[in-house]
């Protein structure tokens, strides 16, 4: 760029003496952007175009409605001490240079600690310190790198959705021109001499090229883009045979006009730019349908307690809850909404938002934000506004919780069309060079043929649709999946592990006998209310049954994970747990689940639990036994192995009195082994385990276990199906590689006729969209069919 010009915005710099690495700058502000891309290694950021960045005197005061807290307030998703976080609708998003500029902000300014692009919805996510960067000076940023967002104060916010119809337009553009290229081509095609005058066939023939100029380098260019950047990061990536298609019909029939040889191929040109753009249109409406069904029908099982006016406590599904309802937080439990703290000490945890693990303590009349964990005790809030179903599928998938189980079946996807693409390129050079020694007039037409019918869009779009269609299924039947490639691990397992309590038992159906000193009026007052701040399922059963008692706020509250728990109100402390935890020495050896308490040191007697399983669990266990080892993995005594021995089959593991660490390292060792292992656990005590298996599955039972532990959430109710789902689970992998077969079919069949020259580039344009249309229609007409059998 020359010296007279800004190298990062392009204004003019006459006036300016400004220069850094022999180019010139406009201001310091145009230079700083420049010396922070250069000291991280993204001055290729300039390689997609001159002068990228946004003018300053184009933003001057634009944006000085982001001083205002109010509107900033209104903004914000997160915003909590230091930490800001905003979601930013960003128009220009439109390749993978976009992102890797977006998702490098760090880089480029020390004070954001996060960036995550939502390709498909053309937004980004920032973590940022609001010490040290203002809403105001982010948005400038973003602005000054050529990525100005889109803030509407009218209807911007998370459940908005913003339209991108640039698709939109293209496609009729390109529509528009086929359409003409076409009417003007019937002479050329039925011969008409009494019309096809020699004056008016260049004037048809130019105007053919003016139509295809536009549809060429603008409703192609994405392809172009695409194939561009992949070839520079030495990828080769579907668009590449694409791209070199259209440029070779382009310069072909463009050569054919200007020297007329020829009426060259630009109805072919039009109508495979047309064709292609509309599976493009139809692969984005169907996918966004099933994002849609994932983000607002799939509603996670989360239940919470709502605080009754007449101080009752009802148990209700998240997505129930409406502004100004009070809501009771235990511990360990996530916070479903924007609150007001009302009663109780907050300890707040927002890592799962953040990423980072720094917990802040709040008092009464603070606000609380959607996806914060509580971590002391018990509190009492009141509701700001209702749940967004969205955000909190957003923090489950957040990328910070994203671990390396096993490579994603989608990546397979794209191996197979890297080499699949080396291939075609291969066989149309080939050839191509054998028609040029056979028959020169065929060369070409074989060659774009080719390249057109052998695009292997069909195997990209089996994977994601497939996955996409099958976790909208299992949504609406009770089982939610974190992300796709959860179903491929779910398909390869060998090995099922169970907890028992809360797992394989149900917590409605417990029968509950005491035996031991009875307690004071005070004692029992102490008990209910330390039974109430915890989430474990014999601490939920056991505080239903003392639900005539009052509630107090307790001075102290500490769980013990595997252990008990423990709580002080005035000069009462209660300690509920295992023997060991509680003081008490003399354990008689009683085989049934026991929970021992004592108050002020002084043991006071023992609650016998005496369990129900779930309905249907034996029949469950004998279908899984034929594919699988099961085994369960217990911290409760022996006292149900007799039991457990009759109701389930032969060759069941029971290991019991296992701490939340020996289930861990239980699970590491078979793994060590080869085995690939799914967890059915609580969610609170197998909260390692669940992590460390390839799937952990949390059963929810009225009980929040919205957790990054887990990979998958069932509805109690529909634990006697796990069966099906796993099943479910194998027969998409099934499907997808029926959708490669029937891709790699079409793909012979249609190669064979391209390359005896017995295909125009026309009806290979035609046949390439309806083979990506037809392998969507294939997937998701066989998992419908297969998710119907569900019950």
């Amino acid at each position: 760029m020359e010296h007279h010009t800004c190298f990062h915005c392009g204004l003019d710099t006459t006036n300016s003496e400004i220069i850094f690495d022999e180019k010139s700058f406009c201001c310091n502000g145009c230079k700083t952007v420049y010396e922070i891309f250069s000291e991280n290694d993204l001055t290729c950021y300039y390689d997609l175009q001159q002068a990228p960045g946004s003018t300053p005197k184009e933003i001057e005061g634009k944006y000085n409605f982001l001083d205002n807290e109010k509107i900033v307030e209104k903004l914000l998703e997160f915003n909590d001490e230091k930490t800001q976080i905003i979601t930013l609708y960003i128009p220009h998003i439109h390749c993978s240079s976009c992102i890797w500029v977006l998702e490098n902000l760090s880089k480029i300014h020390p004070s954001v600690s996060f960036s995550m692009v939502n390709f498909g919805k053309k937004n980004v996510r920032i973590t940022y310190n609001s010490e040290t960067l203002s809403l105001k000076n982010l948005v400038i940023l973003l602005n000054s790198i050529g990525y100005e967002p889109f803030i509407s104060l009218d209807d911007y916010g998370p459940s908005k959705k913003n339209i991108d119809r640039s698709l939109i337009y293209k496609l009729g553009f390109a529509g528009f021109a086929f359409g003409n290229v076409m009417f003007l081509s019937f002479p050329e095609y039925f011969e008409v001499n009494e019309f096809w005058l020699e004056q008016y066939k260049p004037l048809f023939r130019w105007l053919m090229f003016s139509y295809s100029i536009p549809v060429v380098f603008y409703s192609a260019q994405e392809y172009f883009i695409s194939a561009y950047k992949g070839l520079r990061s030495k990828i080769l990536n579907i668009d590449v045979p694409i791209a070199l298609g259209i440029l070779v019909l382009f310069i072909r029939s463009s050569v054919e006009i200007i020297y007329d040889i020829g009426p060259g191929f630009f109805d072919s040109l039009t109508g495979l730019i047309f064709f292609l753009l509309l599976g493009r249109f139809f692969q984005q409406k169907t996918y966004s349908f099933l994002s849609f069904e994932r983000d607002y029908k799939s509603y996670f099982p989360i239940g919470i307690t709502k605080i009754l006016p007449n101080g009752k406590e009802e148990s209700v599904q998240v997505y129930d809850i409406e502004k100004g309802d009070r809501l009771l937080i235990r511990n360990e439990e996530l916070i479903p909404v924007d609150c007001i703290l009302i009663k109780g000490k907050a300890h707040i945890d927002y890592s799962f938002v953040t990423g980072e693990a720094k917990a802040v303590t709040k008092n009464s009349g603070d606000k609380l934000f959607a996806g914060g964990k509580q971590l002391d005790g018990v509190i009492e809030v009141d509701v700001l506004k209702s749940v967004e179903q969205s955000y909190l599928t957003q923090l489950w998938s957040n990328d910070v919780f994203k671990t390396d189980k096993e490579e994603s079946f989608t990546s397979i996807t794209n191996s197979i069309s890297k080499y699949f693409t080396i291939a075609i390129l291969s066989i149309a050079i080939i050839s191509t060079s054998f028609w040029l020694f056979t028959d020169s007039s065929k060369a070409l037409n074989v060659f774009t043929a080719i390249l057109i019918i052998a695009c292997p869009c069909a195997l990209a779009l089996s994977a994601p649709f497939t996955f996409g269609n099958i976790l909208r299924i299992l949504g609406t039947k009770k089982f939610y999946l974190k992300n796709a490639s959860v179903i491929e691990q779910l398909a390869k397992i060998d090995t099922i592990i169970f907890d028992k309590t809360g797992t394989i038992t149900s917590n409605k159906n417990t029968t509950i006998n005491y035996e031991g000193t009875n307690l004071s009026d005070e004692e029992e007052l102490t008990l209910k209310s330390t039974l109430r701040g915890s989430n474990h399922p014999l601490s939920r059963a056991l505080y239903e049954l003392l639900n005539d008692h009052n509630i107090v706020s307790l001075d102290n509250y500490q769980e013990y994970i595997g252990e008990g728990i423990t709580g002080q109100y005035k000069e009462t402390q209660i300690k509920i747990g295992s023997a060991p935890f509680v003081g008490y020495t003399n354990e008689n050896t009683s085989l049934n689940t026991i929970v021992h308490v004592s108050t002020n040191n002084t043991y006071k007697g023992k609650f016998t639990f005496y369990n129900a399983y779930r309905k249907g669990l034996s029949y469950l266990f004998n279908t899984l036994k034929k594919e699988f080892d099961l085994v369960i993995l217990s911290g409760d005594n022996e006292g149900e192995k007799e039991n457990l021995t009759k109701l389930l089959p032969a060759k069941t593991k029971l290991l019991f009195n296992q701490k939340p660490e020996d289930k861990l390292e239980y699970i590491k060792y078979h793994q060590s082994e080869g085995a690939h292992i799914l967890m059915v656990g609580d969610g609170l005590n197998d909260a390692g385990a669940l992590a460390q298996s390839n799937v952990g599955i949390a059963i929810s039972e009225n009980v929040n276990v919205f957790s990054p532990a887990c990979d998958a959430i069932l509805d109690a109710s529909k634990f006697n199906q796990l069966d099906h789902y796993i099943k479910l689970s194998k027969t998409a992998i099934k499907i997808i590689k029926w959708s490669f077969a029937l891709s790699f079919i079409y793909n012979i069949i249609g190669l064979y006729f391209a390359i005896t020259g017995q295909l125009s580039p026309v009806f290979a344009a035609i046949l390439m969209p309806l083979s990506s249309i037809s392998v969507v229609v294939f997937t998701t007409l066989s998992t419908n069919i297969a998710g119907r059998k569900l019950k």
